[in-house]
């Protein structure tokens, strides 16, 4: 879950830890915290890091990530909820070059799905697919940074530490949150973790949680660099919220009941009259989704934090200053629950 950040340019991720209890409701047991002892071993061949999957979308074009919001109707309680988060309060870019944002690796079918220890979620997690238990997490990744939020090999003990894992073969998707490799037990832990089908429009059951606080998948939410390059993106974006009030769909799980702020799953759309064409062609494409496609809250965090992949391509002396001539009161809610 998205952890509480400064408002400096790229702020790294801290105190996600605490972040995960709030926004889950619970309070999750402490990850073993060695992290000595010899690496897992196997294969990381095939392994990649940021790849575009040949421009294909994540998950069918009606599904709510994809689904596009142009004509969508304002919620009755639009300006209120603006009014909540600050109509004056701007947004900022979650993400950047390593460690900023999140990374996301791909696999091929060939890579060893290993077991996971849920040590705080482990009811409402995923213990793999199809009744195949493990993940496919790349040995590589308990002993080079980059492969799991944070920049810490192996993950560490503190921060969000999601990793996000495509098999690219199969088209399924992975995701942790607390991801740790525990070297004196010789295996990986996590806070909670969920696999999704990503031919699929097929929802968390109601209750649960992810490896998200919404109960949704991350990937298809990030803002990712290939995309932006190539045209107006087209999918909603992972926003962060410092409250949010119970949840409506497509979140499947609540993180607070603060009277006033918007629930999980709620959707804020940039207004069509914002002007955009001060804007370098990759930001104006981030932009343009905005207005097409919204954002959707995912966790508890900063207000209007939008969240992306970490990569080294990222210039946050364009996107920090772009970013910031968005304020919340260029937004507009749509009706909650809209489908």
């Amino acid at each position: 879950m998205t952890s509480l950040r400064s408002f400096s340019p790229a702020a790294s991720t801290f105190g996600g830890a605490l972040l995960l209890s709030i926004a889950c409701g619970h309070n999750p047991a402490s990850p073993s915290s060695s992290s000595s002892g010899p690496a897992p071993t196997g294969s990381s061949t095939g392994v990649q890091l940021a790849e575009d999957f040949g421009g294909r979308p994540l998950f069918p074009a009606d599904n709510w990530w994809n689904e596009d919001i142009t004509n969508a109707p304002v919620d009755p309680q639009s300006s209120a909820f603006i009014n909540f988060i600050g109509s004056s309060r701007t947004s900022h870019p979650d993400f950047g070059p390593p460690p900023y944002g999140i990374p996301y690796v791909s696999v091929s079918s060939s890579q060893a799905l290993v077991p996971v220890t849920f040590v705080a979620y482990g009811s409402e997690s995923d213990s793999g697919f199809g009744g195949q238990p493990g993940y496919p997490i790349p040995p590589i990744a308990a002993t080079q940074a980059g492969y799991i939020e944070g920049g810490v090999p192996g993950g560490g003990t503190s921060g969000d530490r999601h990793m996000l894992i495509v098999d690219r073969d199969r088209w399924r998707l992975f995701e942790m949150s607390g991801t740790h490799w525990n070297g004196g037990a010789q295996r990986w832990e996590a806070d909670a973790g969920a696999v999704f089908d990503l031919s699929s429009d097929a929802r968390r059951p109601d209750g649960w949680t992810s490896s998200d606080a919404a109960g949704l998948a991350i990937l298809p939410g990030l803002v990712r660099y290939d995309e932006a390059q190539r045209g107006p993106v087209g999918h909603a974006f992972r926003v962060t919220v410092r409250a949010t009030n119970s949840y409506v769909w497509p979140a499947s799980h609540s993180a607070g009941s603060t009277s006033g702020a918007l629930p999980m799953g709620g959707r804020l759309r940039l207004k069509a009259s914002k002007d955009l064409s001060s804007y370098p062609t990759y930001i104006r494409n981030i932009f343009r989704g905005m207005q097409t496609h919204g954002l959707i809250v995912a966790d508890n965090g900063t207000d209007l934090y939008v969240t992306g992949a970490s990569d080294s391509r990222w210039n946050n002396s364009e996107l920090n200053p772009a970013f910031g001539n968005l304020r919340a009161d260029d937004f507009e809610v749509i009706q909650l629950g809209w489908r």
